[in-house]
């Protein structure tokens, strides 16, 4: 059994990957009723796809914080670095599509004097 953890934003995904038959918990819930869009299953099966993996093995998750975007593209992570500890043959193809790298960017903080980040009050001339 291997664990590892994935990050983004401020989604943190804790995985347990070890042998089995390809079912995927994320909180104790299958993660198709997890995650009920298409392409957000699609962001979380993309690293088993491209290593040709689906199917082989059980992955148990521990989501927290964070939305539900940001929470699938942790789990895409952590389940990438784990493939990569169990075979590291499959590093070039999930490096060349951009699997291993967190990505870095936050939410800009909100400034004093403004609505938000970037976002002034409306202001007026006379």
């Amino acid at each position: 059994m291997i664990n590892t953890l994935g990050r983004r934003k401020t989604a943190v995904a804790r995985i347990y990957l070890k042998d089995g038959n390809g079912t995927i918990t994320v909180n104790g819930r299958d993660y198709k009723e997890y995650f009920p869009t298409g392409t957000l299953q699609y962001v979380v099966t993309q690293s088993l796809e491209v290593s040709n993996s689906l199917g082989i093995y059980d992955i148990k998750v521990n989501l927290d914080g964070g939305g539900i975007t940001g929470q699938a593209e942790a789990l895409r992570l952590a389940i990438s670095k784990a493939l990569c500890e169990i075979n590291p043959e499959f590093r070039p193809p999930l490096k060349a599509k951009g699997l291993l790298r967190r990505d870095p960017r936050m939410v800009e903080r909100k400034k004093p004097g403004q609505k938000k980040a970037r976002k002034k009050f409306q202001f007026s001339k006379r």
